[in-house]
This record gives C-alpha cells, sequence and structure tokens, in this order.
C-alpha cells in the first residue's frame, strides 16, 4: 500500500543568471519557509561554488557544459532524506531528486528542468525517457521552463510538431 503523499512548499524561478539575485532568493525562501527551492538558467559554472550553498538546505545542481548559460538547481530543506538520480546524459538539463517519504507518506520525485528553444528533437526524446522513468509509481513534482510559447493549454492546441509531442505525452501519461 503506498502512503499518504507529504505536502511540499515549493518555489520555482528562471534566475536568467543567479549572478547577483542570490541575496534576494535567500531572503524570500527564509521568510516563506520553502521546503524546494527550484532554479532554471542558473548560468553557474566551478567558480560559484563559494556563493551557491544557502543556509537550511542542500543543494543539487547540474550546471551547462562547455558553454554558455542554463544549469538547473534544487534547493531541498536539510529535514528531508533525498537522492539525487542521474543518468549522465548532458544533452538535457534536467535535475532529479527523490525524497523518502516519512512515516506512512509516499516518495516523491522532484524534477527542474531547461529545455532551451533551440533542443533538438533527440535531446527531447531523451527527456521524455527520463520523466517516464521517474513517473512510474511516484508522486511527481515537475517545474521548469520548457520553451514551448505555441502550446495554448486552456484549449490543448500547439503549432509545431515538438511541441506537440510534449502536450501527446503530458496527456497520455
Amino acid at each position: 500500500m503506498v502512503g499518504s503523499v507529504a505536502q511540499l512548499k515549493c518555489i520555482y524561478t528562471n534566475a536568467h543568471s543567479m549572478g547577483n539575485k542570490q541575496e534576494h532568493l535567500e531572503t524570500i525562501v527564509q521568510q516563506e519557509n520553502y521546503d524546494i527551492v527550484a532554479v532554471t538558467e542558473t548560468w553557474w559554472d566551478d567558480s560559484h561554488n563559494w556563493s551557491a550553498a544557502m543556509d537550511g538546505y542542500k543543494l543539487f545542481r547540474r550546471d551547462r557544459q562547455e558553454r554558455r548559460g542554463g544549469g538547473v538547481a534544487l534547493y531541498v530543506k536539510e529535514c528531508f532524506d533525498c537522492l539525487e538520480l542521474n543518468d549522465g546524459d548532458d544533452r538535457v538539463e534536467c535535475l532529479w531528486i527523490r525524497i523518502r517519504g516519512k512515516a506512512n507518506k509516499a516518495d516523491i520525485m522532484v524534477g527542474v528542468c531547461y529545455r532551451p528553444p533551440n533542443q533538438d528533437e533527440q535531446a527531447d526524446k531523451i527527456f521524455y525517457k527520463q520523466l517516464g522513468e521517474v513517473s512510474q509509481s511516484l508522486a511527481l513534482v515537475l517545474v521548469g521552463d520548457f520553451n514551448l510559447p505555441d502550446v495554448c493549454w486552456k484549449y490543448k492546441t500547439v503549432e509545431r510538431k515538438q511541441s506537440r509531442s510534449f502536450l501527446v505525452w503530458k496527456i497520455t501519461s
């Protein structure tokens, strides 16, 4: 029997470079007492190790490799028992964390993804495969910037083939 799902207080932002935004984000997070903080387009690299930490939170991050921009990060409150799932494929900018449920609460999968506007169909397929694997039997929280501006969520219509693939996956899964 799967236990009930825990409630998490989450916040998501597309930072378009964390740069000078770190202190502002920390203030908001501490004031609102968020459990999970998801960030896309961190624009971090190895030179940001000193400034990325946040008191009371474990930091999981996936920096874009060998080119500027992108990157995703998840801050998870230290009180949660969590595990990063990494398939090692750098063609998609996704970060997946499994949070173990306490007592009779079910595990929760949390994902943050950044899909660049020019992402090719092969990378989309890798993302759909990852999404299918992580959503098997767990509660799923997925946030991110998917750069699909032609999706009309109200009427579930699209203009482009790549957007149609995303919408069809979402509806049928």
